[in-house]
């Protein structure tokens, strides 16, 4: 597709493709990310991170960069880029002059007469990372050099010169195999032609990562270079290099590699690419799927971003037989945080509203709650006042969160140790979740509970409560709006989204006729063309730009950036409010982030946007949360079209 292409005009202006990046990641964890150049500008960027169970799950960087050296007719040729503050060498992007990634990232390089191209392919089922060298054209027979940079650390850190680093390298079929640290697992770096491996380690220092350095954080890396392989090719000749956590068969490397490009396949539409992505971010790891909250830094199978995207990457995107693994995955190893203590009180009440959403996409709903109704009580049972010490219920029937310090909810920025947004005291998400987790439970135990159980007449008392007091605290009639939270100074009277959650649940806690009202303010306040405001552009303290400093971009984080996995609940409201009419409206919502595949994550869908024109792109590149969201916008959209 022609969204996923780079001209050599762009790909020659630093300040241009050094912000584009690419990401592929398997089902066992592992990924590669860099960017179009292959000049990595991130602590994260490598071509080989691999999930390792030895150090505890985290991931580890293993292949930094490899450097490519063409030698032909005696001259050498150097395509390889890395940034040492403010100077870039070898400049080997000047050679570039086609980037393709509608299949895998692919890169052509043109010298006089010589076109070479690298296509990059980190395979879905294994942690193998396969690179196919093509010398297209060449007016003689060339040498390829490949030189490999050996980080060995978590992706989090960075290594700098030291005399425990071992490099000597171990000779296996079709190449060499490194271990630089007691402990680590053996990269095996082989081909499958041919390949010399001429030792001289030495480090390579002052690596400078340009997007590490504009956050503030430290950016300098020393990375070890064990020496260089050297292999002969010639014109229409390819050559497949492999690095991997096993030992291999090279003879089987081609085999391997065009099968696995079928498998990826072509992209022809947007859904497709949104489908890739969704699969991108669904692990495997040890037989265990999870969600990846995003790449390359977020973590996997929190909480929280497990139940908002599961819905949307599994039964949206094609894969509803992911549903109850993942989600029996994640109450296997959440059971601190959904029944006894958790830093973000609403997510254990996301439950109810999955269920709901599996429910309504077909599922048994008898089956639903013989399986899940314990945990949904639970959860449940938890808020009652002496469980937790962060939340409680109150004797109005509402959630008080209160931890000194600490924020408790999804909006968890902090700056210096302190939080940017506390919100204790009454939060209007968390209260409008509990309520529709209480009467999702009363309605099941109706259904299918014991008869003259004590749960129904227990929980309707609590139910009817919040229903009575939810309004009355929360409404403030001359905004039109929900306050985001009320705390003992009274109602914060500052528009943000989580009233949105207020009207968006099945079992919403405020009178109908109001509805309109809160959707008319998000619409006017929060809504723009790349998701929703975390605040509303009125108030003091809004920052419209994320930009500058960590402190600054910490202070931004949810005071004014956008959020596009927002999108889902306004869409979906907007839709059950005005029907066919709002068509219009959701393409334009949805249109934005399609013009966007080239920018910053290549053919991903952002974490968050600036909540300015132009509205740039920043955060993680592949958000789960994005592109959930988007997922189902994109089915509701379809689904109005019809009717339209």
């Amino acid at each position: 597709m022609a969204f996923l292409k780079f001209n050599k005009a762009e790909l020659v202006n630093l300040s241009y493709s050094l912000k584009r990046e690419i990401i592929s990641a398997s089902k066992l964890g592992a990924y590669c990310n860099t960017s179009i150049l292959t000049c990595n500008t991130r602590r994260y960027h490598g071509l080989l991170a691999l999930t390792l169970d030895r150090f505890g799950g985290d991931r580890y960087l293993m292949l930094s960069s490899m450097d490519e050296t063409l030698i032909v007719n005696g001259k050498q040729f150097n395509l390889g880029i890395h940034c040492y503050g403010d100077i870039y060498e070898p400049r080997g992007h000047k050679y570039i002059v086609d980037f393709n990634a509608d299949v895998v990232p692919q890169i052509t390089y043109k010298v006089g007469e010589i076109l070479f191209r690298k296509s990059l392919l980190l395979r879905p089922d294994r942690d193998q990372l396969l690179v196919k060298y093509e010398l297209l054209e060449a007016p003689s027979d060339a040498v390829l050099q490949l030189r490999p940079f050996l980080p060995f650390r978590n992706v989090h850190a960075l290594t700098h010169v030291n005399d425990v680093a071992d490099p000597t390298p171990s000779p296996i079929d079709g190449g060499q195999a490194f271990c630089l640290y007691e402990g680590f697992p053996e990269l095996f770096l082989q081909f499958d032609k041919k390949a010399d491996f001429v030792p001289g380690p030495y480090w390579n220092r002052d690596i400078t990562y340009s997007n590490e350095y504009r956050r503030g954080y430290e950016c300098k890396e020393d990375i070890l270079v064990p020496g260089y392989f050297t292999l002969n090719m010639k014109e229409g000749g390819s050559v497949i290099f492999s690095a991997s956590k096993f030992l291999e068969k090279p003879k089987n490397f081609a085999s391997v590699y065009n099968e696995k490009i079928k498998t990826v396949g072509v992209v022809e539409n947007y859904h497709d690419q949104l489908v890739r992505c969704a699969d991108f971010l669904v692990t495997n790891h040890n037989s265990r799927k999870r969600i990846n909250a995003g790449y390359s830094w977020l973590y996997t199978g929190l909480l929280r971003e497990t139940l908002l995207c599961l819905p949307g990457l599994t039964l949206y995107a094609g894969r509803p037989e992911d549903f109850e693994e993942i989600l029996d995955n994640l109450i296997s190893d959440e059971k601190e945080r959904l029944f006894h203590r958790t830093t973000q009180v609403e997510a254990p009440l996301y439950m109810a509203s999955v269920l709901q959403k599996y429910i309504e996409f077909g599922a048994d709903e008898k089956e639903v709650w013989k399986k899940y109704g314990p945990t949904v009580k639970g959860v449940l049972e938890s808020y009652l006042p002496g469980v937790r010490k962060e939340v409680a219920m109150q004797p109005n029937g509402l959630l008080w969160a209160q931890q000194d310090g600490v924020a408790l909810t999804w909006m968890n920025t902090y700056v210096n140790g302190r939080a940017v947004t506390e919100r204790a005291g009454f939060q209007v998400e968390t209260n409008a979740f509990w309520y529709n987790s209480i009467c999702f439970a009363l309605e099941m135990e109706r259904k299918f509970g014991k008869k003259g159980g004590e749960f129904v007449s227990k929980w309707q008392a609590v139910a009817d409560l919040v229903k009575k007091n939810f309004q009355p605290v929360f409404w403030m009639d001359r905004q039109g709006y929900l306050a985001d939270h009320v705390d003992n100074n009274g109602q914060s009277t500052e528009i943000r989204p989580g009233a949105m959650f207020a009207i968006w649940v099945k079992y919403s806690p405020i009178d109908d006729e109001l509805h309109p009202s809160i959707l008319r303010v998000i619409a006017n306040e929060l809504v723009t063309a790349r998701g929703l405001r975390t605040r509303s552009p009125r108030y003091i303290n809004y920052t419209g730009a994320y930009e500058g400093s960590q402190v600054d971009r910490d202070l931004a984080y949810y005071n004014g950036c956008t959020r596009p996995g927002l999108l889902e609940q306004y869409i979906e409201l907007a839709f059950r409010m005005k029907g066919a009419s709002f068509v219009k409206k959701a393409e334009w919502l949805l249109e934005g982030f399609y013009e966007d595949l080239n920018k910053h994550g290549v053919g991903a869908f952002s974490e968050l946007y600036d909540g300015d024109p132009p509205f740039e792109p920043h955060g993680a590149i592949s958000s789960a949360l994005s592109t959930s969201a988007l997922l189902v916008a994109e089915s509701l959209l379809n689904k109005y079209k019809k009717e339209a």
